[in-house]
């Protein structure tokens, strides 16, 4: 089991966009994946990017078998592994939701994203994956994506005035460092 530092917002390498994966099926793409999912596990994430452990390439995990402490509400999320990914909004619909991130530990704050969207990619071995999800699902897929491409989920906020300390948010929630 390889447990990885996620990098912090603030650190340069989280503003980048990454690469496209050109190889699938790859001793080192399994490498990334286990990686990835193992340093979700261990921080109780609902998703994680391969940027958020300072691996420049379009890849993320997101889902669990069991509910998300940090998001005890929230509907299960099927485990995925999304390559290269390309996420297309269903309609014009948005909604709001308290977001956290790994990246930025201890804080939430409501974020606006599409209801509903279709996301197209690979899985790890190169088959295709295409989904067409909403709600908590979507929310997720987008958030990760966003790693892809430098985005940090305060940078999609719209009202700071919803944006705080998890612990002073949501005091009768577990507190986990986010």
């Amino acid at each position: 089991m390889t447990v990885h530092t996620i990098l912090k917002m603030g650190d340069p390498r989280l503003l980048r966009h990454a690469l496209r994966v050109a190889t699938f099926d790859t001793p080192a793409l399994h490498q990334l994946v286990a990686d990835l999912e193992d340093t979700m596990a261990a921080a109780n994430g609902a998703g994680l990017a391969a940027p958020q452990i300072g691996v420049d390439l379009q890849v993320v995990v997101f889902g669990r078998d069991t509910p998300n402490p940090r998001y005890p509400d929230a509907p299960l999320v099927p485990r995925t592994v999304l390559v290269n990914p390309v996420i297309t909004p269903l309609g014009d619909e948005e909604e709001e939701g308290w977001e956290g991130c790994l990246s930025v530990p201890g804080m939430r704050g409501v974020v606006p994203r599409w209801r509903r969207i279709r996301y197209q990619g690979f899985n790890a071995q190169g088959d295709p994956i295409d989904r067409t999800v909403e709600g908590f699902h979507a929310r997720v897929v987008q958030h990760e994506c966003d790693h892809l491409w430098g985005m940090l989920y305060p940078m999609r906020m719209r009202d700071f005035s919803r944006f705080g300390f998890t612990e002073i948010l949501f005091p009768d929630q577990p507190q986990e460092d986010d």
